[in-house]
Order: structure tokens, then C-alpha cells, then sequence
């Protein structure tokens, strides 16, 4: 799962009107191209991997409702800054994942399927395939239209697989905050990113 989470996004969309589909196969084409171009990145430097992810991966992530969702309903028991907190640590941990699943690319291609969209739609579910060697691995998006002028479109949440992300987090913070409280969940978040750091 994590291998085909790197294989998301890349650079922020500039075009007002760039549809959903094309937006995806643009920053999927460029994440891998990017990758195919760069031997440390293929050779697995993490530092250079993180920051790859964190400037041109996540500015196309609506990442205050990613986390939101995941939370769940503990997103509105906590504080401004315990949400603050949760959105850091979650941050860490999904830019991690995504380096790690970088560092593994090497030959992979994307196939976009057809999508179903009128024109008045906000919300939108973009369907891909990731095509290497072995089964190609279904990589579905979903979007939503941001407000204001130049907004474009926004990620929230990916399927890997047939599993949503946000879905799969949600059951694992729901377990932390039933036991011991938002606090909890971001001192939880927090071990598991020291953890993951140590790694390398």
C-alpha cells in the first residue's frame, strides 16, 4: 500500500480549469519522471525523498480534511491546538509514507480510466491504474473543488487496492482516542514518527 501512496501528486496545479483526471495524470507523470531523473532519490536518500514529498506532494492535499476525517469525531472534542498538533504529526507520518514508497519506483506507469463528471460536480472520484512489473495496482483519488479563483482541485483521500486511506486511519485513531483521549492519539502519532525517523 505504501509503495503506490508516493505515486500521488506532484507540483500545485496553476490552471483554473485543469479537470481532475488530467490534473492526476500530470503530477502522476511528473512524480515518476522526477524520480526517473534523480539517482538519489532512486538510490533511497531519504532527506532528499521527505523534502520531494513535503514541497511538491502535499500542497495538493487538502490536508486539514484529511486529517479531520481520520480523526473522526474526536476531531471536534479537541483544542485548536491539540487539531494543530494532530494535523503535524499526521503530516510527518503520510510524508514518511509517501518517501518511502518513492524510494522504491522505479519502472511503474499510470493508466487513467474513464471518468464519469457534470460540470456543476465539487466532488469527484478519479480512477487510475499503476503498471510495472506484475498486476497492475488500482490508485483511486478522491477530489474536491476548492472555492476561490485558482483553487483548482484539491486530494482528500486515495484508495489503494479497494482500501481508503482516511477510512484505514480513522479505525486505528479511533482505538487511540477511546483509550486515552486526543492527547493520546498525538503522543501515539508522535512515538510512531520518532520511530519512523530512526529508521532513516
Amino acid at each position: 500500500m505504501a509503495l503506490v501512496a508516493g505515486l500521488v501528486f506532484a507540483p500545485a496545479a496553476h490552471a483554473d480549469d485543469e479537470a481532475p483526471d488530467a490534473l492526476i495524470k500530470r503530477l502522476s507523470v511528473d512524480v515518476l519522471d522526477t524520480i526517473k531523473a534523480d539517482k538519489s532519490i532512486r538510490t533511497g536518500d531519504t532527506a532528499k525523498i521527505v523534502t520531494l514529498v513535503d514541497t511538491r506532494i502535499m500542497p495538493n492535499v487538502n490536508f486539514q480534511r484529511m486529517t479531520a476525517s481520520a480523526v473522526g469525531p474526536g476531531w471536534r472534542q479537541a483544542t485548536p491546538e491539540q487539531q494543530k498538533r494532530l494535523q503535524d504529526e499526521f503530516k510527518i507520518l503520510l510524508v514518511r509514507t509517501y518517501a518511502g514508497a518513492l524510494a522504491q519506483v522505479n519502472d511503474q506507469t499510470i493508466a487513467m480510466k474513464p471518468m464519469r463528471m457534470a460540470p456543476e460536480d465539487k466532488e469527484v472520484i478519479v480512477r487510475t491504474e499503476i503498471k510495472g512489473k506484475g498486476d497492475p495496482i488500482q490508485l483511486d483519488y478522491r477530489l474536491e473543488k476548492t472555492p476561490g479563483v485558482g483553487a483548482g482541485w484539491k486530494i482528500y483521500n486515495l484508495n489503494v487496492l479497494g482500501v481508503w486511506l482516511v477510512e484505514t486511519y480513522r479505525s486505528q485513531f479511533a482505538q487511540q482516542i477511546n483509550a486515552k483521549g486526543v492527547d493520546g492519539l498525538i503522543d501515539a502519532l508522535a512515538e510512531q514518527n520518532k520511530a519512523n525517523a530512526k529508521k532513516g
